[in-house]
């Protein structure tokens, strides 16, 4: 371990908004950093001026000699007329390496990559591939460290999977910027916050996202206890102070001056304290007790000539949420605009519940006007808003969503993608629901964002269909996942975990009838004891089901994750009551191919 790159009380601002100042930090040669904070609090900034891209306003940054440093910025600079291998010979030109070891360099990383074709133009890959290419042609300079901003945007989960799997123990060391919880905690061994809340502007954690949030909350919580102790402290000193000349005579110089910085450091605690804002998220329901709120029945799609899905049948009902799966045009979107009504099946049929009401989320930005101001997008009559029966001026319905009075006659096209998402959630919420639709909802919002949009998913009566790259998300809302494949198949899984050891084994499980694709004809029938094992094993799987999720929710106990024996002892049950789910569900697999074969024959 070797120190590479050190910043000296660095410091940045925008006219008049500082973003950050007085950053003292260091970077080993062994770390794998995960840089995060809300919108707004520069942390692309501070990539950026690492990467020598930007000056800092104050402070200095220093460098290893020699140092070799590659930089991946949110917005790819390919040129679209180029090839694949032309780009990955183009990222090499400063490398001093003969032409047959640049050539060989291109070829490996097409092929770590998975391009089918180095002759492809980049103007015809899609955005997730054009990801992966920026990124092998950064690494393929072979970097001693290397800064990522928001590497997963545009990148289907098998593309994360990929990225998580080439920082895994990398060779070289790694800043990164992102909102994805769950890769995250896969692929850091540190995390440092930006953010004013803090006393040195930032906060570090060595460990993983997990242990971050643990120590943050933590640490807050001191903050606040600070709080109430300088409190007390300057009440005292003030009452002391006040006593008259005779008392402030008699006291040491010393110890008025300890007043007066106890003064000081309380209003700077207080200031702290109060930099924790989050959006204020919540959506509202009809409460209807409809037990089923919408039903398909063995729907069919087709898009190009290709089938989306077929004979997939899903039901929705209070309390319930499905994770939909699958790469890029699997069909993921067409299911949630055929299930918003906005479409059509080929074959089947959609049920809903009489007056059900349905909203959607879309993450295409364009939907929104980008001429209007935000108080037009916001509030588009008058200067109120009725949420909940209750009329809310425009200025408070703004700052629940962080905006300042100030913003609001803005255009929307001056505002940050995660500024767009939080309109995109605002309007949503003054539609009172019983199935929430959310297609990419987590697109741009920061982290404080995505834990209070969690939070209120959580808490919602009704029912959400989830499409989502944050499996962080996925994993704590749904109770079932849908896995598209693009070619017909739809199969439903217990959770992201299972979906996932599915697509390593090429061996998917299904979970129940939700979504089952056609299973091998067998024409013998079922034994006696095959027809009461076939009766018996789905109260079985859910007991296995709820046993995992028993120790999901131990393994969340803070007096487990501080207790390593038990920990482990915990891990060791949940890793047999997983494996125990996964042989009852391949039974199942097996056992309802010998009734549908019976029963087709």
């Amino acid at each position: 371990m070797s120190l590479i790159l050190s910043c000296q009380s660095v410091g940045k601002s925008y006219g008049a908004q500082s973003l950050f100042t007085g950053i003292s930090i260091s970077f080993d040669s062994d770390e794998r950093i995960g840089l995060i904070g809300p919108n707004g609090s520069g942390k692309s900034t501070l990539l950026r001026i690492i990467a020598g891209l930007e000056s800092p306003d104050e402070g200095e940054v220093t460098r290893k000699k020699d140092i070799r440093l590659a930089h991946i910025p949110q917005q790819d600079f390919l040129d679209p007329g180029k090839s694949i291998e032309s780009t990955l010979l183009d990222a090499q030109a400063g490398e001093p390496i003969n032409d047959i070891e640049r050539y060989n360099r291109a070829r490996r990383w097409i092929g770590r990559a998975g391009f089918s074709d180095s002759d492809q133009k980049v103007e015809t890959l899609s955005g997730g591939w054009k990801k992966r290419l920026a990124i092998v042609s950064a690494l393929i300079q072979e970097p001693d460290l290397l800064l990522l901003d928001e590497p997963t945007n545009h990148l289907d989960l098998e593309g994360i999977i990929w990225l998580e799997e080439l920082l895994t123990n990398p060779p070289f060391a790694f800043i990164l910027v992102s909102h994805d919880r769950y890769f995250l905690e896969i692929v850091t061994n540190r995390v440092v916050e930006l953010n004013k809340r803090y006393p040195d502007g930032f906060l570090k954690v060595d460990g993983s996202y997990s242990e971050f949030i643990y120590y943050r909350e933590a640490f807050l919580d001191s903050q606040v206890q600070l709080e109430t102790v300088l409190a007390n402290k300057v009440r005292r000193e003030s009452e002391w102070l006040q006593r008259g000349p005779k008392a402030r005579s008699t006291k040491a110089r010393f110890r008025i001056d300890e007043a007066y910085r106890l003064k000081a450091e309380l209003s700077a605690v207080k200031n702290r304290n109060l930099q924790i804002q989050t959006v204020d998220i919540d959506f509202d329901s009809t409460r209807r007790k409809t037990k089923k709120l919408l039903t398909a029945k063995k729907i069919r799609k087709s898009m190009g000539g290709r089938i989306l899905f077929e004979d997939l049948s899903l039901t929705l009902t209070p309390g319930f949420c499905l994770g939909l799966l699958g790469r890029n045009g699997s069909g993921k979107s067409t299911l949630i605009s055929i299930l918003a009504g906005l479409d059509e099946p080929d074959q089947g049929e959609i049920q809903r519940a009489d007056g059900v009401k349905t909203i959607l989320f879309e993450q295409d930005r364009s939907l929104l006007n980008q001429e209007e101001t935000l108080h037009q997008a916001l509030c588009p009559a008058g200067d109120a808003v009725v949420f909940r029966d209750r009329s809310i001026h425009i200025v408070s319905w703004a700052k629940r969503f962080l905006f300042n009075a100030e913003q609001l006659e803005m255009p929307v096209r001056h505002l940050s993608g995660g500024e767009q998402a939080r309109i995109f959630i605002a309007r949503l919420m003054l539609q009172p629901a019983d199935i929430l639709l959310l297609d990419e909802p987590t697109n741009d919002l920061d982290i404080p964002s995505l834990e209070v949009l969690e939070e209120n998913l959580k808490d919602f009566p009704g029912s959400i269909v989830l499409v989502t790259h944050d499996r962080f998300l996925l994993n704590s809302l749904s109770k079932a996942v849908l896995g598209l494949d693009g070619h017909g198949g739809a199969i439903q899984y217990a959770d992201y975990p299972q979906w996932l050891a599915s697509q390593k084994t090429e061996k998917p499980e299904r979970s129940g009838p939700v979504g089952k694709t056609k299973p091998k004809q067998s024409r013998r029938k079922f034994s006696y004891k095959e027809q009461r094992e076939w009766e018996t094993i789905e109260n079985k799987i859910m007991a296995a089901e709820e046993a995992v999720e028993q120790c999901q929710a131990e393994m969340l106990d803070p007096a487990v994750t501080t207790d390593p024996p038990r920990l482990e002892a915990c891990c060791s049950r949940l890793q047999a009551c997983q494996e125990e789910v996964e042989r009852l569900y391949h039974r199942w697999e097996e056992l309802d191919a010998i009734r549908q074969g019976f029963e087709g024959g």
